[in-house]
């Protein structure tokens, strides 16, 4: 599997992850620096050899709008580690409004858990103090560099040093 360039604008915030030829070409062109490569690989073409860059930074700033992570159902099962945050059960799987959306719970990041299909069904609509749950996780909204971290820690241990925390909470 090839591996991945983290790409970081001027003030090292993370703004893309690239294919490496992607990365090569910006370094090439003086768009970007090399701060890390992987080690033990390198690029090779008939006449030359190359870094195989872990982690580049752009040369001058781009001012590229945050969007935020996306709220779907894989990154929430993500954000949460594929576990229900009541009971801690891996299998059958549900989102959860925390307060139910009666009650005026909104669907945002803050308001959405991954529960168990059991634990969805016994909360039912209330909270989870009157239906005798314990959340194990209170939710946060992930940053890009949560997920970026959670990437690195099983494929890339060169990002690790220029991402931020994990989570804001």
């Amino acid at each position: 599997m090839e591996k991945r360039v983290l790409v970081l604008n001027l003030d090292h915030s993370p703004v893309a992850v690239v294919p490496v030829q992607k990365a090569i070409v910006l370094v090439l062109m003086e768009k970007a620096n090399c701060l890390s490569t992987y080690e033990l690989l390198k690029i090779r073409t008939v006449s030359r050899s190359f870094e195989y860059p872990a982690v580049i930074r752009l040369v001058s700033y781009k001012n590229i709008p945050y969007r935020g992570v996306l709220l779907n159902r894989s990154n929430l099962f993500r954000r949460d580690n594929g576990e229900c945050q009541y009971c801690g059960s891996k299998r059958h799987l549900t989102i959860d409004h925390v307060i139910p959306r009666s009650k005026g719970g909104k669907t945002n990041w803050m308001n959405l858990v991954t529960a168990c299909h059991r634990c969805n069904v016994n909360k039912g609509d209330k909270s989870p103090e009157q239906a005798g749950l314990t959340l194990k996780n209170q939710p946060f909204r992930p940053t890009l560099s949560f997920f970026l971290s959670e990437y690195a820690e099983r494929q890339a241990e060169e990002w690790l040093p220029f991402l931020a925390s994990k989570a804001v909470h």
